[in-house]
């Protein structure tokens, strides 16, 4: 039996079929044929959940296919740029046509940020996923941190901590991807430069399921245990303390100061070289 395409209240009587005349316009919302989508070369999502296409499927045969897919038009067919999960959804319901926004691309670098951006906007990426994502505009994009953060319209800081993710060892961004940990976890584990003392802090969460107050508890503790040069602790002042917070927000980034004797010495962590060259621009800014 032949299945009929099923867009909900009356919202395919108000979605043109595609003809062969493509408008010229910047974004047109179309009913066109599932059979001529291809897969998104440039796809963010790198797993996808079973039950929640199955509950996809669910919610489209009971309410039909509420947001369009985002393509591209390429020859004599079109190119996905978000919307996988209800495309894939789609085709497994044997429907022939879908709703789609064909929007007009010039580059395959614009397609990349288009298709990211869309994604991570749109779509419920996991955390490696969407730090994996923001990396890539960055390198193939030629973006900077600032610049993402701006498309996407998240904080800077908010990039360069999700980007950090992917300093993770593979088993522990693994359980993130699935959700064993959540991002506060992984966060604390990250402040652990050991990676052996991280792995074993990171199954005893697993196996004890710690919170992320408890973890950030545990990883202090680990700090205060790390062995102090002469044997002496230096007692941090409530001013340098301040100085140092007053920096962390000047740089947006993770600064300490440390005190020795009359001097010491001030450390700006930078995660990437392009972070390195956005800390230079702000030194400068300050030099005048």
């Amino acid at each position: 039996m032949k299945k009929t395409n099923r867009l909900g209240r009356g919202l395919g009587a108000l979605i043109p079929e595609q003809q062969n005349n493509e408008p010229e316009n910047a974004q047109s919302l179309y009913e066109i044929s599932v059979s001529k989508v291809k897969a998104n070369p440039y796809q963010p999502r790198q797993a996808f959940d079973r039950q929640a296409l199955e509950d996809l499927q669910k919610s489209i045969k009971e309410k039909g296919i509420i947001q369009a897919i985002t393509v591209r038009k390429v020859k004599n067919h079109y190119e996905l740029i978000a919307g996988e999960r209800r495309l894939r959804a789609v085709l497994e319901l044997g429907y022939e046509k879908i709703p789609a926004y064909i929007i007009k691309v010039n580059s395959k670098e614009e397609m990349l940020e288009l298709a990211i951006i869309e994604n991570v906007q749109r779509e419920k990426l996991n955390p490696i996923e969407e730090a994996a994502a923001y990396q890539r505009l960055i390198d193939e994009c030629n973006l900077t941190q600032d610049d993402v953060a701006r498309k996407i319209g998240k904080d800077r800081s908010t990039i360069t901590n999700i980007i950090r993710l992917l300093k993770l060892p593979e088993d522990i961004k693994d359980s993130l991807k699935s959700g064993g940990i959540t991002t506060g976890h992984a966060r604390a584990l990250l402040a652990i430069e050991n990676t052996s003392v991280q792995k074993d802090l990171w199954k005893k969460i697993l196996r004890n399921n710690f919170s992320v107050r408890k973890v950030e508890a545990l990883v202090k503790r680990l700090d205060e245990k790390k062995p102090v040069k002469n044997k002496e602790k230096i007692k941090r002042s409530v001013f340098v303390q301040k100085v140092e917070d007053n920096l962390r927000e000047v740089f947006g980034t993770k600064v300490n100061i440390r005190v020795k004797n009359e001097g010491g010495s001030i450390d700006i962590e930078f995660y990437s070289p392009e972070d390195l060259n956005r800390l230079l621009e702000i030194i400068e800014t300050i030099n005048g």
